[in-house]
C-alpha cells in the first residue's frame, strides 16, 4: 500500500456529503459579517422600544383626556376603567404624575401594591410618558394644521364666514401653542383661547365676537357627524 492510498479509516466521504459541506461553508461565509443575536442584544446603543404599542398609548391618552373633561363622575370613571383595561392587556399600569401633569405607563412588573419599585427598573426606556398639558409632537405640526384648516373650511361651507373665521383662529391657536387638533382641546385650552388669545390676537369684528362660543360648538357638531 503506497503512502498516497487512503487507509481503511480515512475513506473518502461520498460526493453528496462533500456537496453538503460546501453548502454549509458558503452559508457560514455569507453570515460572517452579520452580528449574532447575542452581539445585538449586547450593543448598548441598540434602540429599545416600549412593550406597549404606539396606538395603545395614543388611545390611553385620549381616554385620560375624556375622563378629565367628562361632566359626570360615572362617565369619567368609565373612561378611566377602559384606559386601565387597555394598558393592562399589554402588562402596563397607568399613573398621572401630578407635578408636571404627565400620563406615565409603567410595566406592571415594576409595580407592587400600587407602588413603583425602583429597584425593579432595569431599563427606563420601557416606560412611557405623555404630557397632558404641554405641546404635542412638533413633527406633527403640518398634519395638525392641515386638519384644523379642513375643519374650518367645512364650517365655512355649512355655516358661513364669521363662524369659519373663529374656527380658523381656534385651529391656529391649537396648532401653534399645543400642536394639537382643535377637537382634542381640553376645557382649559378652550377657556385660554376665549379669554386670552381671542381678544388679544384675533381682532374679530362684531359679528365674529358675537358668535365665537357658538362657533366652537359647531366644531363639536361637525366632527360628531
Amino acid at each position: 500500500m503506497s503512502d498516497s492510498d487512503p487507509r481503511p479509516d480515512e475513506e473518502e466521504p461520498p460526493e453528496w456529503a462533500k456537496e453538503r459541506a460546501r453548502e454549509i461553508a458558503a452559508a457560514d461565509s455569507a453570515d460572517a459579517g452579520e452580528p449574532s443575536d447575542a452581539e445585538e442584544s449586547a450593543d448598548p446603543d441598540a434602540e429599545r422600544v416600549p412593550d406597549i404599542p404606539r396606538d395603545a398609548v395614543t388611545e390611553a391618552e385620549r381616554l385620560t383626556r375624556l375622563a378629565r373633561d367628562a361632566v359626570d363622575d360615572a362617565a369619567a370613571t368609565a373612561y378611566r376603567e377602559r384606559r386601565d383595561e387597555l394598558v393592562a392587556a399589554h402588562d402596563y399600569e397607568p399613573r398621572i404624575r401630578e407635578e408636571d401633569d404627565t400620563l406615565v405607563l409603567y410595566p406592571a412588573e415594576w409595580v407592587e401594591d400600587g407602588t413603583v419599585q425602583f429597584d425593579r427598573i432595569e431599563d427606563t426606556d420601557r416606560g412611557v410618558e405623555v404630557s397632558l398639558s404641554g405641546p404635542g409632537d412638533a413633527e406633527r405640526y403640518e398634519e395638525v394644521a392641515s386638519h384644523n384648516d379642513a375643519v374650518a373650511d367645512r364650517i365655512e361651507r355649512e355655516h358661513g364666514a364669521a363662524h369659519a373665521a373663529n374656527v380658523r383662529a381656534f385651529g391656529a391657536f391649537m396648532a401653534n401653542h399645543y400642536v394639537k387638533e382643535l377637537d382634542r382641546a381640553t376645557l382649559d385650552e378652550r377657556a385660554e383661547f376665549l379669554e386670552e388669545y381671542y381678544p388679544r390676537n384675533v381682532w374679530p369684528d362684531e359679528e365674529q365676537r358675537a358668535v365665537v362660543e357658538e362657533s366652537l360648538t359647531l366644531v363639536d357638531d361637525a366632527l360628531s357627524e
